[in-house]
């Protein structure tokens, strides 16, 4: 595809693309349909699938030799729900029924689609690039490199395709399984290894891999919320961001689900109206804000579908983003009158709320188990555990924060940063305490990160920029916000 006025630049192989710079105002196409990406997705997340499956069937087995029904009974019940929704949840993306595959089929009814999805993609994978494809359509991203966006041209292969849409699948497939089951389940073993008062290896096992299930829930969640906002642009994180996502998810979920445990440990009847209250706020808040927008539903979700069926698929939606939100937070914001479905806009100040808040409901969850708490914790330094929680709380916000500031992948593209912001804060209080006295202005910030608005389409040397009216603007822009938040 070529614009007019702007060269096209033919690139055959994409390590040459990296050695080679753009041509001024161009367009970059790259032409290569062998170099496709192996599906670790799509693999990773069978296998968390398999194994979680595998080691509850195992622990319910362990659970009815020794009588226990109420705990064999809930780990059915958290294993079963989660793979049905997911047979679900692949049938619904591949659009299976209206297709001839008995087979397929089949394999879901005996819960195990992941398994012949997973086959699929390898062999599609394995197949690609063995005899040239025609591309089905291209794809236009804006490539963000030293302040700079370079326009590229990608020409999607049918191979290509067919593994974008295993893609798609398998990470909508491991939300619902992370928040739907893994987070109930590792919730419930917690529970009975504390009130049992003993550690049984095949019920650690089943713990460490929902924890590693909702953690990588979670990361899925965060990097289909920065695909969403930034689809024009090329979205590609680094080691570095990976490392700061997984020590803040961990942190976060680890604190919140031990604060949820011990609380029920000590007040078992109080966690059901702590559970509702979280769950109900969450599902009700993105309708409150439908309704006080006045806003229609959206058309595309499902061509087939009437008013009603969109109705329960969108509460369907929002019932996982509750789920999601009660134990960490779910990065994506609902606008139920999108066509996406999901906000592109970032809202700090909810961000700034939300954490705050969870932070005064984990410590008040703590301390009343603190002075409730069961005569098993008298060998257990109760005072130092309260302050590992709370801390380890703080650690997984501090990551947040370094994320957002230095390793996310569109940082460039911010109006301000986590730095500016907290400047900004501490200028606001600073003056409120001076009592508001003339001549103090506000002090520059220095970072350098994350501080464009807009990649300019012309040369920089070609536009001499207004450095008081970008002050002025960048000052006036973080104070709305702030205000807004407040």
């Amino acid at each position: 595809m070529e614009e007019e006025g702007e060269p096209v630049v033919n690139i055959s192989d994409v390590e040459q693309f990296h050695q080679e710079s753009p041509s001024e105002n161009g367009v970059m196409l790259v032409v290569n349909h062998s170099n496709i990406q192996p599906p670790f997705s799509v693999v990773l997340a069978t296998l968390l699938y398999c194994a979680e499956f595998v080691c509850a069937a195992v622990l319910c087995n362990m659970y009815h030799k020794s009588d226990d029904d109420t705990w064999m009974g809930l780990t059915i019940t958290f294993m079963l729900v989660p793979a049905v929704l997911t047979q679900l949840a692949l049938t619904f993306i591949h659009r299976d029924l209206g297709r001839d595959r008995p087979l397929v089929l089949f394999l879901h009814l005996l819960l195990l689609g992941p398994l012949i999805r997973c086959f699929e993609a390898l062999m599609v994978y394995f197949k690609a690039g063995k005899k040239e494809e025609p591309y089905v359509t291209i794809s236009r991203k804006i490539k963000l490199k030293k302040d700079q966006g370079t326009p590229m041209e990608w020409e999607i292969g049918h191979s290509e395709r067919k593994l974008a849409t295993h893609r798609n699948a398998f990470k909508r497939t491991a939300v619902i399984q992370a928040f739907l089951g893994s987070t109930p389940q590792l919730t419930l073993q917690l529970y009975a290894t504390i009130q049992e008062k003993y550690l049984l290896p095949i019920r650690m096992t089943l713990m460490i891999i929902c924890l590693i299930s909702v953690t990588y829930g979670a990361l899925v969640c965060s990097v289909l919320a920065i695909n969403i906002r930034y689809d024009d642009y090329k979205v590609r994180l680094r080691p570095a961001a990976y490392l700061c996502m997984i020590l803040w998810r961990v942190l976060e979920i680890a604190t919140r689900v031990t604060s949820l445990v011990l609380f029920s440990t000590a007040l078992t009847y109080w966690v059901i109206p702590v559970g509702l209250g979280n769950l109900l706020f969450f599902f009700l808040l993105p309708w409150v804000e439908f309704w006080a927008r006045r806003a229609s539903l959206p058309d595309n979700v499902e061509k087939n579908f009437s008013k009603l069926g969109t109705t329960v698929v969108l509460s369907l939606v929002t019932f996982l983003y509750a789920c999601i939100n009660i134990f960490c937070w779910s990065a994506v914001q609902l606008d139920l009158g999108h066509r996406d479905l999901i906000e592109k806009k970032q809202r700090w100040g909810r961000l700034a709320a939300y954490y705050g808040g969870r932070f005064l409901e984990n410590g008040a969850l703590i301390t009343l188990w603190y002075f409730h708490k069961s005569d098993f914790y008298e060998y257990v330094c109760a005072p130092l555990l309260v302050a590992q929680l709370l801390i380890c709380y703080s650690l997984a916000v501090l990551f947040m924060l370094l994320f957002y500031q230095f390793c996310h992948p569109c940082r460039r593209l911010f109006r301000h940063n986590v730095h500016d912001c907290l400047a900004c804060v501490c200028c606001c209080i600073c003056c409120r305490r001076g009592g508001g006295r003339e001549g103090q202005g506000q002090p520059n910030s220095y970072s350098t990160t994350a501080t464009m608005v807009l990649v300019p389409l012309e040369p920089p040397e070609l536009q001499p920029p207004d450095l008081t009216s970008l002050l002025v603007e960048r000052e006036t822009a973080i104070i709305e916000d702030i205000m807004e938040a407040a």
